[in-house]
């Protein structure tokens, strides 16, 4: 068996976009430069991003305040149902609000996403081979970045519903050999002013 290393995986959900999701919004183009700065200074060897135009163009803002970062499209990256839980998998008190959601997606949405669930999983998680530490930024949805947090805390498949995240706010997840998955920091928006702050995020959750 060969050598594994650390992977420091950076995750940022897409800065705030316009209503019709097709570009960013002027704050959402400060929020992701903003990020981009607060990264510049980590040794990331690729920015993954999904290919819809509002983590593409978070993408690219990001990767202008970077040196030679290449920036790496990527479809498990983008932004689709994880899991589809069953009603037994939930709390009573919240099966009917969540599955209600869900309704609201099609059904080849519901049935593509879990497959390109796993393959997130498998691309952007765990350690990696080698002696030498990696460090990726992945940009991409609130959906996947929830799923991946889930993931790193081994709950139930179906928590990823509940967990938010803030447009180009920073979660990052240690990944090293022999040791579970770490969070190290969940919803970061240090580099954001505070006008800038708890975009996409519920009202009734902000502070």
């Amino acid at each position: 068996m060969g050598a594994a290393a650390t992977r420091h995986l950076y995750i940022a959900r897409n800065a705030e976009a316009s209503p019709d999701e097709s570009e960013l919004t002027e704050s959402g183009r400060r929020q992701a430069v903003l990020l981009g700065r607060r990264l510049a200074d980590v040794p990331l060897s690729a920015v993954h991003h999904g290919p819809l135009p509002r983590a593409a163009g978070t993408a690219r803002l990001i990767g202008e305040q970077l040196r030679d970062v290449p920036l790496c499209p990527s479809e498990p990256a983008g932004d689709y149902i994880p899991y589809v839980p069953r009603r037994d998998e939930i709390p009573p008190a919240s099966a009917d609000r969540l599955l209600g959601f869900l309704d609201g997606f099609s059904v080849r949405e519901r049935e593509r996403g879990p497959e390109l669930a796993r393959a997130a999983l498998a691309r952007f998680t765990g350690p990696v081979d080698g002696a030498e530490p990696r460090h990726e930024l992945l940009v991409t949805h609130a959906f996947l970045a929830a799923w991946l947090v889930r993931d790193a805390l081994d709950a139930p498949a179906w928590r990823w519903m509940g967990l938010n995240h803030a447009n180009a706010a920073l979660t990052v997840i240690r990944y090293t050999p022999g040791r579970p998955a770490a969070l190290v920091v969940v919803n970061d928006m240090g580099h954001l002013p505070p006008e800038l702050r708890w975009t996409g995020f519920p009202t009734e959750l902000r502070p």
